[in-house]
């Protein structure tokens, strides 16, 4: 990640997960005189981290830190008696990957 991506990174993070304007972007997370020179100068980093997946960009073009999963959080069932179901009509569903697996594909 080169440093202007990292300024862009670490400004957005201040915002816990709202959508930013690129136009903001651009001109909170650098100085005042590179925002003079080119108002659009975060415009490139921004693309090219929704494409490395550290970004979101929602429909209105404002972009987010992209929140994290956690991995390994325990699956709870709707109701335990679609858990009863499922098991009952030999279905299992993979902890890791949370496909379903019947006793057929085994």
């Amino acid at each position: 990640m080169s440093s202007d991506e990292r300024e862009i990174y670490n400004y957005l993070q201040t915002w816990n997960g709202e959508f930013i304007n690129a136009k903001e972007i651009s001109r909170r997370a650098g100085t005042k005189r590179r925002y003079h020179e080119d108002p659009d100068w975060a415009k490139p980093f921004l693309l090219s981290m929704v494409d490395n997946g550290l970004l979101e960009k929602d429909l209105n073009g404002r972009f987010r830190v992209k929140p994290e999963r956690k991995k390994g959080h325990n699956q709870k069932w709707i109701s335990p008696d679609i858990e009863k179901i499922l098991n009952d009509g030999g279905v299992t569903i993979d902890e890791e990957t949370g496909n379903s697996v019947t006793d057929e594909s085994l």
